[in-house]
């Protein structure tokens, strides 16, 4: 009986001394190295005055500040036209062709300053966590200006994100549904019981709460788009609108439960799967773990998401403060999406251009424009960032930061990679004249570019005492070493044209 019981007591005392081990390391201050990989993370590139003021708290300290300043509104004053009521699809039609094209124009103005201004927020931001999480919804709600057209109802929705990034993913989950501007991305404002839509069944299944093949079928999708009948705009104001003698009150069968179901209590049906807050932690660990969760890990996250009834800080308080989180062998296992790089590069290095509009350009010319994701699936992200001409084009941004030179160039490959950009809009908006508007706008780039060039003295006056400029600027070892006897500016430039700058 004794021999019998050794391999489980060793077991136990094994487990204990993990047990143990991990919570001595919880203890411990995360140090400089730990600060800046925790921010990059959580952020948009930390400045050294950040990590130093970070590097002195233990993980759950860092993890609790972080969610405790966690915000529902934005700090930046949101663009003027915003307050306009937003114009109604039968009115544009009945433009004339001038005016019509006056009111693309307009558009495609209102959709370049409304994302001028979320870059403003990232930037400015007290919360980079708030802003981080809104990008990320921003995605797996993906809705493109493109075709919504109207860049009022691509700002209240990113109101919505915004207010429920840290909150309730049910409450978004239902906000969204009913959302104008995602009512019109998937076609649902006309689904009637006669005729319904089946888009937002499906991807409401498909890639917002279950997951692709994940424990539906194509008829429970066909039922669901019923329930979703009727949920419609007012023709005037836009705003969501329930149209009764359109919806099916018809007795309907969604994933094994069967009644007289409407989009609210289909919503909840899927809510009360396990494989949607599954599905969510795959996501929220590719997103800021590593590119390949842990079975084990989700299985729990999910749990944690679940009993805490969909409020997702106490699932982001778990994943942030796991050890798998902190383990160094994460540390630059992702890549800086064209947004991280862009917003990042300018937030560590302290550079207050006069105008947002190039950081905008660029990053769609990278491949990520916000408010236009290439389609319902959003970016996909990860690998897909980088290729021989989005690198170049990374390549390129750094250089005329740090050295004022190289136009940024967009090859064929580039902008096949990038359709969704605000080029794209323009051309869309008036294909006559794309090629000089597409000209202005690179010429408008350039000028503004201008005031974008990175000061190292005024930089490195800030740096605390005894920083060392590689622990701030690269997650993991430069690829190829900076010249010898370089200094200064000089070897900060190394530093940032390094691949290892790409990574986080």
């Amino acid at each position: 009986m004794r021999a019998s019981k050794t391999p489980v007591l060793r077991g136990a005392l094994f487990s204990f001394l993990l047990l143990v081990a991990s919570a001595g390391a919880s203890a411990q201050a995360i140090g400089y190295e730990g600060a800046r990989h925790f921010l990059n993370r959580v952020g948009f590139g930390a400045t050294d005055a950040e990590v130093r003021d970070f590097a002195a708290l233990t993980r759950t300290q860092a993890v609790d500040r972080v969610l405790s300043g966690a915000r529902r509104e934005a700090a930046q004053p949101a663009p003027a036209f915003v307050d306009t009521p937003p114009m109604p699809f039968y009115k544009y039609r009945a433009l004339s062709a001038e005016d019509r094209m006056r009111q693309q124009r307009l558009n495609v103005e209102q959709g370049l300053q409304l994302r001028e201004w979320w870059l403003a927020e990232m930037i400015g931001t007290p919360s980079p966590l708030t802003e981080k999480m809104t990008l990320f919804w921003h995605n797996h709600f993906a809705t493109s200006q493109q075709k919504v057209r109207n860049a009022q109802l691509m700002y209240r929705q990113n109101v919505l994100l915004r207010r429920e990034a840290l909150g309730n993913f049910g409450a978004m989950l239902h906000a969204v549904a009913k959302d104008p501007a995602m009512l019109i991305y998937l076609d649902n404002a006309g689904s009637r019981k006669l005729a319904p839509n089946e888009n937002f069944a499906r991807e409401v299944m498909e890639l917002f709460t279950l997951g692709e093949g994940h424990g539906y079928r194509e008829q429970d999708i066909k039922e669901a788009a019923r329930a979703f009948t009727g949920w419609s705009l007012d023709r005037d104001t836009l705003e969501f609108m329930f149209r009764p003698a359109f919806h099916d009150r018809g007795e309907k069968t969604v994933l094994g439960k069967t009644g007289r179901f409407d989009g609210d209590q289909v919503l909840d049906i899927l809510l009360a799967r396990p494989e949607t807050a599954e599905f969510l932690a795959t996501k929220l660990w590719k997103e800021f773990v590593s590119p390949t969760p842990d079975p084990r890990e989700v299985k729990r996250l999910g749990a944690v998401l679940r009993d805490a009834r969909y409020e997702v800080k106490p699932l982001m308080r778990s994943m942030l403060a796991s050890d798998a989180f902190w383990d160094p062998a994460q540390r630059a296992a992702l890549i800086k999406s064209p947004v991280e790089l862009v917003v990042g590069t300018l937030r560590t290095f302290e550079i207050q251009p006069a105008t947002l509009r190039p950081a905008v350009l660029a990053s769609a010319f990278l491949g990520q424009n916000p408010m236009s994701p290439p389609n319902v699936k959003g970016w996909p992200g990860g690998e897909a960032w980088i290729n021989s001409a989005t690198l170049l084009g990374r390549k390129q941004w750094m250089e005329r930061i740090f050295r004022g030179s190289d136009t940024m160039v967009e090859s064929p490959t580039m902008r096949a990679a990038s359709d969704s950009t605000t080029m794209a809009d323009t051309k869309k908006a008036v294909p006559d004249a794309a090629q000089g508007l597409e000209a202005r706008y690179r010429r408008a780039m350039d000028r503004g570019m201008q005031t974008y060039a990175f000061d190292w003295d005024r930089w490195s006056r800030k740096l605390g005492k005894g920083t060392k400029v590689e622990s701030l600027v690269l997650a993991t070892a430069a690829v190829n070493a900076p010249p010898e006897g370089a200094e200064g500016a000089e070897r900060l430039r190394a530093l940032v044209n390094d691949p290892a700058y790409q990574l986080k």
